[in-house]
């Protein structure tokens, strides 16, 4: 009976995917630069692998299009150096103005700046606390990510290790407790989820301790690749490039920043497409930078800030915050996409932005930059895919 159950199995996963035969892994803990590949045993886990083997292949036949969301830079709030860094009543308004702009899609994305601390912690060395910028955000402002809707987040980036590995741990933690799925530290490189039937995999990189490192592009292709082998669609996010208003264009060069590389973002997201990623989220630089596709898969070079509060410079175009809504398809090739306009006012409030600012911006910046890409961004947001 068992060989008749193997032979079945076998035939099944040959027949229909090689993707999911390997789907019973939710999250991996790898070194940050040896991946290894390790495969369930087919006699502990076959039945099981049947059984989601069919209810996903049957549901992917009516996945026809798949919703992905993704913001820029989130901090909401800091108790460090003090209270008068955190937004009015908990922040339960700080999203309201945008909530129904995130709405509707599949995964919602951020990147969480800082770490979810109520207190204490090995804080960075600070000659003068009030000109250190390091960010202790408390644990219900997780709450007001959650509740927007935010399934995905990134912790890959240079205030991860603010409050050292306390804050890493409660950070983790408290995700783990909200059920809302991140990478990119050292415990966890990457993690795999299945949503809507669909399997997800995700890896976040920066140039900084305790992440992924965004300039080991081996280690990254490996990461990538393993994820390619195991998952229906891989997003990449990445921490990199240099920082402020006078650094809105992608190089296509290695950029630093106050002495420290931040690593050649064109050559990064290219060589992760190559790996076998099919959405690239770019955020770091604090402004919005150009966005393409390449070899059918979407890449946004910066989304910027979208709500941070209160230790943030928001002046000019550093107070931009862009929201994008991307399409695409089971095999993860873009179809189309929206750039919404949006703008933070006050200490770090996201508000939408009648004027499209951002949208005009992102077009310029897509043109000059990239002049290759297979896209086109109209005034009104609408990015349309030119099939070059």
């Amino acid at each position: 009976m068992q060989a008749v159950k193997l032979l079945f199995i076998l035939s099944f996963l040959f027949v229909f995917s090689c993707k999911t035969q390997k789907i019973t892994s939710t999250t991996s803990t790898p070194p940050i630069d040896s991946v290894e590949v390790v495969l369930p045993k087919i006699d502990t886990v076959i039945i099981e692998e049947v059984q989601d083997s069919v209810e996903i292949f049957a549901h992917r036949l009516l996945k026809d299009t798949i919703i992905i969301t993704a913001v820029g830079d989130m901090m909401l709030g800091t108790n460090y150096p003090n209270e008068s860094y955190l937004p009015p009543n908990k922040g339960k308004n700080q999203l309201a103005q945008v909530d129904s702009l995130l709405a509707g899609g599949d995964i919602l994305f951020g990147n969480l700046e800082g770490v979810i601390l109520n207190e204490g912690g090995r804080h960075k060395n600070c000659k003068n606390p009030k000109t250190c910028y390091i960010f202790r955000s408390p644990e219900y402002m997780l709450l007001r990510i959650k509740e927007a809707g935010f399934n995905l987040m990134s912790v890959a980036n240079n205030h991860a290790g603010d409050f050292g590995t306390k804050g890493r741990n409660n950070t983790s933690r408290i995700f783990d407790s909200l059920d809302i799925h991140y990478a990119g530290n050292a415990n966890q490189a990457y993690t795999i989820f299945k949503l809507d039937g669909m399997i997800y995999g995700f890896a976040a990189f920066a140039p900084n301790v305790g992440t992924p490192s965004i300039n080991n592009l081996d280690s990254a292709k490996r990461t990538i690749q393993h994820l390619d082998s195991l998952v229906d669609i891989v997003i990449v996010s990445f921490h990199g490039g240099a920082e402020g208003s006078k650094h809105t264009h992608v190089t296509k060069k290695r950029e630093y920043f106050y002495g420290e590389n931040r690593g050649n973002v064109h050559q990064f997201a290219h060589a992760m497409i190559d790996a076998g990623a099919d959405v690239i989220l770019g955020h770091g630089p604090h402004v919005p930078r150009a966005m393409e596709v390449y070899k059918k898969r979407f890449i946004a070079y910066s989304l910027g800030n979208f709500c941070t509060y209160g230790r943030f410079n928001l002046s000019g175009n550093n107070a931009l915050a862009p929201i994008i809504k991307i399409n695409i398809n089971a095999q993860g090739e873009f179809l189309n996409g929206q750039l919404i306009a949006a703008k933070q006012i006050g200490r770090g409030v996201p508000i939408p932005d009648p004027n499209g600012k951002v949208i005009k911006l992102i077009k310029k910046l897509s043109e000059e930059d990239l002049p290759e890409s297979e896209i086109s961004i109209d005034e009104s947001g609408n990015i349309f895919y030119l099939h070059k």
